[in-house]
């Protein structure tokens, strides 16, 4: 019989009991409430997260996990990582277990190949989840899927290269039309004293040939220095609405002369927009792709030549920075050797070739990427190793009509005779040769070294000058101020503008105020001759 003491004493027992009861029934209830709230957040995270104990088996995972890794289908809980991924790479494997050792893992980008083939980007964190007493009870795994990401790193990054290839070629065009312009001075004074001597030498004379060659040297010396100036984009002096087809059609025939043994294939669109260019760099683009295209097969081969009107999109031209509109696309497609990837990036480099030592100066594509530009235009390449190349011209449609050509024979101009001509030029060896020039076809010659003196002689001048001969590129005050300032003193004076080089269309600017003509530096006692009298019968 349990006495009255004993009995208080078990029921303050059992009071306790029940009152632990109650707190460990609490406790477990927040327990299971937080696990919840625990599985709720993993759940609902918007990351790709999973908890796995040490066999890898799933505890829980967040709807992200199951969607980026198609496992939307079925509940993970309980089953093996290892078996949902059955094809999970070794080295994976073993970072499961450097975690199960205490070590958190960290890549910031891995490839992820999918089971239909496809390729994603992610980002992966591995860490160890430890149980209350301590010991490591698993890891939590976090990704992302990053392949959006690093593909719009990579399309910034071929922008930011395109953006310094453009800028290293505006550099190198900038150095190359400097060059070309202080080059094509000096052949003007050679030019200019072997025509004079030319003059005075007859056919007989055993000096004539030489002379002859020298001048042969000298053309070849210029071409040279046109290849520099279409890279510079220096030269875009006579633009005019031009169809394209008759271009192409022109200068397949000069080309289809020269290799025979390539069998040309014309795709050329109908109705055509017109395009506003220099017809004689456009003839030297096409001639270079044909060229090149032609080198590209020496056993022979077939070159595809086609061409069609688009609308290109801002989208489409903003890593190029032109204006969206329509454009004329031109494709040249030889069937040649290809190029490989570097070759391909380098292309159209100035000096660059793929030729022998001594077989080629790396100018014709660089010019050719030049005068596009200066066009308005763009040229891209795309090409295989053994399986061709294809070069795309684009050019802006021209909103104007087609100009009808007004050709003269030379043979129908009327002669000219004496002149009063103002000669402006900073070179002395260009002012005295270009002198000589001019005398020696009967002219009387007046020469200003800078654009200050010549409009002071211009003012000053006793007898009526018929014509100026204007340098385009002076120290101080250049071709165009001068231009401006001449038409002050005499609103009726013609002006021929002379150069060597064209800075961004300076020279054409100067031509729209009201220049007679343009006469390109080096030029022929016959070519100066030939210019006059087209002036002279304006």
């Amino acid at each position: 019989m349990v006495s009255g003491q004993s009995k208080e004493v078990l029921q303050q027992r059992i009071a306790m009991l029940e009152a632990e009861a109650a707190v460990a029934r609490k406790v477990r209830g927040e327990l299971e409430q937080r696990e919840e709230l625990l599985k709720l957040f993993i759940e609902h995270t918007p990351a790709a997260v999973a908890m796995c104990d040490l066999n890898m088996c799933y505890l829980t995972y967040s709807r992200r996990w199951a969607l980026d890794y198609g496992l939307e289908n079925g509940d993970l809980t309980g089953q093996c990582h290892y078996d949902v991924f059955q094809d999970i790479p070794v080295k994976w494997k073993q970072e499961h277990q450097q975690c199960f050792a205490g070590r958190s893992i960290i890549n910031e980008e891995e490839a992820f190949p999918r089971k239909d083939g496809s390729l994603d980007w992610v980002r992966r964190e591995m860490h160890p989840w430890r149980r209350p007493d301590g010991e490591i009870g698993g890891l939590i795994m976090f990704t992302e899927v990053i392949t959006g990401r690093k593909k719009a790193e990579e399309e910034k990054k071929r922008v930011e290269n395109r953006l310094y290839q453009a800028q290293k070629m505006e550099s190198i065009g900038i150095l190359a039309g400097g060059v070309a312009h202080d080059f094509n001075n000096l052949l003007m004074g050679i030019q200019g004293r072997t025509s004079l001597m030319l003059m005075n030498t007859e056919p007989s004379d055993p000096h004539y040939d030489q002379l002859s060659k020298i001048e042969g040297h000298i053309h070849s010396a210029t071409s040279l220095t046109k290849q520099l100036l279409g890279f510079a984009r220096g030269g875009k002096y006579e633009v005019k609405p031009s169809q394209m087809n008759e271009l192409i059609r022109k200068d397949v025939d000069i080309f289809e002369r020269t290799k025979k043994d390539v069998a040309l294939h014309l795709e050329l669109g109908d109705s055509l927009w017109l395009v506003d260019v220099d017809t004689a760099q456009i003839d030297q683009v096409l001639l270079n792709l044909f060229i090149n295209a032609g080198q590209a097969m020496p056993y022979g081969g077939d070159l595809y030549i086609h061409t069609e009107n688009l609308e290109l999109s801002q989208r489409d031209l903003e890593p190029y920075g032109l204006d969206p509109g329509k454009y004329v696309k031109v494709s040249v497609t030889d069937t040649g050797i290809g190029m490989d990837e570097k070759t391909m990036k380098n292309v159209f480099d100035p000096f660059f070739t793929t030729k022998e030592l001594g077989r080629g100066t790396g100018l014709g594509l660089a010019s050719v990427y030049g005068i596009m530009k200066n066009h308005y235009g763009l040229v891209n390449v795309y090409s295989e190793l053994g399986n061709g190349s294809t070069f795309n011209l684009y050019l802006p449609a021209s909103a104007k009509k087609a100009m009808e050509e007004q050709a003269q024979d030379v043979s129908e101009l009327e002669s000219i005779g004496p002149k009063t001509i103002l000669l402006v030029d900073d070179e002395p060896f260009i002012q005295d040769v270009g002198q000589e020039i001019l005398e020696h076809l009967g002219h009387q010659v007046l020469v200003a070294g800078s654009g200050m003196e010549a409009v002071k002689k211009l003012e000053g001048s006793q007898a009526a000058i018929d014509l100026v001969i204007l340098d385009m590129i002076m120290p101080e005050m250049g071709g165009g101020e001068v231009f401006d300032h001449l038409k002050d003193v005499d609103p009726d004076v013609r002006v021929l503008l002379s150069s060597g080089y064209s800075i961004n269309g300076r020279a054409q600017d100067i031509l729209d105020k009201g220049c007679v003509g343009f006469i390109q530096k080096p030029f022929t006692i016959n070519q100066l001759r030939q210019k006059l009298r087209e002036i002279n019968n304006r």
